[in-house]
């Protein structure tokens, strides 16, 4: 699979693998009492956690393809919400916009029904360092 399997956060909060889309993973969500924030809606936390999620998949997936081994750390992550999600399952796919020997650009989206309405927007930066 590529983009490797996934930590156990997401694992705890229900986040799955749907498909891979040229080369980069697609992740899920179902809705659930777990992941409810407001009555009948999406949790901007879990919002957030998918995001992350396949973002660091998407990374893990460009660096399967390079031959790289890296450990990935987050520096810092902005969310942008854009629109509540509801009580249906959430998708979320990361893109690499920049993979350099320290630092890694990655965009995420999330939607529900029509992707070209997203629900939540994030970028991150993310330190890139040999694995040993």
């Amino acid at each position: 699979m590529i983009g490797g399997t996934l930590p156990p956060y997401a694992k705890g909060i229900g986040i799955e693998i749907d498909h891979d889309e040229d080369g980069n993973p697609v992740l899920f969500v179902d809705f659930s009492d777990r992941i409810q924030g407001r009555p009948g809606f999406l949790h901007g936390g879990a919002m957030g956690g998918l995001m992350e999620m396949a973002a660091m998949a998407a990374l893990r997936a460009e660096m399967e393809r390079r031959g790289e081994k890296m450990k990935l750390k987050p520096v810092n992550v902005q969310v942008e919400y854009m629109r509540g999600g509801t009580e249906r399952r959430t998708y979320a796919m990361g893109k690499v916009t920049r993979a350099g020997r320290r630092v890694a650009l990655v965009n995420a989206e999330a939607w529900q029904d029509d992707r070209s309405k997203p629900i939540a927007l994030a970028q991150m930066k993310i330190l890139l360092s040999p694995a040993e």
